[in-house]
């Protein structure tokens, strides 16, 4: 039974419910052991006269409180909207609508996900992925049938046909600078590559460096994904694009997939990997495992523990990806987690002598 159980006697619910509280806690003690949350969530069945920012107000319907669900934002508050099988959370200028079952025991359920560390919209779709009396059926009870999670409202369809499949297991994948870097790397029989140019240079030198991975790609047989610039990538005929979560919006999906080229989608957490099933990609990146100085990220380090839970979750459904900071002395740990592919940047890039760095990370994918 988890160590880190603290729920009775705690300011959870506003008004106090013993009986919420006493089911929180027969839930949380199946989740497993994680690290202490640091924001101590609080779940108001009715209004505070003072709501502040540790507080998520439930109600039935935002139309009928109006102006109040403003004034509780201003002060910091989220809002979650309840009924009918489906619940909204408006936090921090955001809306996440999710659709699906909501148990007699949601709302407990979503106590104790918060109390495992999860961010709001991420516990929001755990608790909504909770059946009642899970907690009876097993040790660990944490929710991993694919079928039972929510689906998102108000996303827009997902293209037709669906993304092409690549290999379920994609193993090393370097994620790398420059079309040279793509061609050096490609040499050393690494298979799967991201070119990931990020300089503010002209059009013309971009579209260089994009064709230039393209050709080292077919050259050596490896699978080379373009980050971010999918219109130059699908001009130049590439194997697959790699976008993040805000890109699905604003990129032609359609246009990619009827193009036959591979898609990735980033995601950090439940809900952006929930997003992104939506639009069945090729491959889902999760991350940042660890902290990284290679890419700003909007969220914390997602740890082993967590990863282990998406690959329990999409294994056979999705091939992932781990990314963020993944060295090769975290690598076998990674991969203990039955994830199928690993993404690096700075084990090759920063490498003395990257023909043997790359090399030693291979060989820990066949231990």
């Amino acid at each position: 039974m988890t160590q880190t159980l603290a729920l009775t006697g705690r300011d959870l619910f506003w008004p106090p419910a013993d009986e919420l509280t006493e089911a929180a806690e027969r839930i949380r003690a199946r989740l497993g052991d994680w690290p202490p949350t640091h924001a101590p969530w609080r779940i108001c069945l009715t209004a505070p006269d003072e709501p502040n920012g540790g507080d998520l107000i439930v109600i039935a319907d935002a139309q009928q409180h109006g102006e109040q669900v403003a004034r509780w934002q201003v002060r910091g508050a989220g809002v979650i909207e309840a009924a009918q099988n489906r619940a909204a959370l408006h936090l921090g200028g955001e809306t996440y609508r999710l659709e699906g079952h909501l148990s007699e025991d949601w709302i407990a359920a979503l106590a104790a996900f918060l109390d495992c560390g999860f961010d709001p919209h991420d516990a929001l779709v755990l608790a909504l992925a909770w059946r009642d009396g899970d907690e009876t059926r097993a040790n660990d009870a944490f929710p991993s049938d694919l079928s039972h999670f929510p689906r998102l409202g108000g996303l827009p369809g997902a293209p037709e046909p669906a993304f092409p499949s690549c290999p379920p297991r994609l193993g090393l994948y370097p994620v790398l600078p420059s079309g040279e870097w793509v061609e050096r790397v490609a040499g050393f029989g690494v298979k799967t590559i991201q070119l990931r140019h990020k300089s503010a240079e002209p059009a013309d030198e971009l579209k260089r460096e994009i064709a230039l991975s393209v050709a080292a790609g077919r050259r050596h047989d490896a699978q080379v994904f373009i980050n971010d610039h999918w219109q130059a990538a699908l001009d130049a005929g590439a194997y697959g694009v790699h976008l993040g979560q805000e890109d699905v919006h604003t990129a032609d999906l359609a246009a990619l997939a009827a193009g036959g080229i591979r898609l990735g989608l980033s995601t950090h957490g439940f809900y952006e990997i929930l997003r992104a099933l939506h639009f069945r990609p090729s491959y889902i990146a999760v991350g940042a495992v660890f902290a990284t100085t290679t890419k700003a990220i909007p969220t914390a380090p997602q740890g082993l523990k967590r990863l282990a839970r998406y690959v329990r979750l999409l294994d056979g459904v999705v091939p992932l990806v781990a990314i963020g900071g993944i060295d090769l002395q975290v690598l076998p740990d990674v991969l203990a987690t039955g994830v199928g592919g690993a993404a690096v940047v700075r084990a090759v890039t920063e490498a003395s002598d990257p023909g043997a760095a790359v090399s030693a990370l291979q060989h820990a994918f066949t231990q």
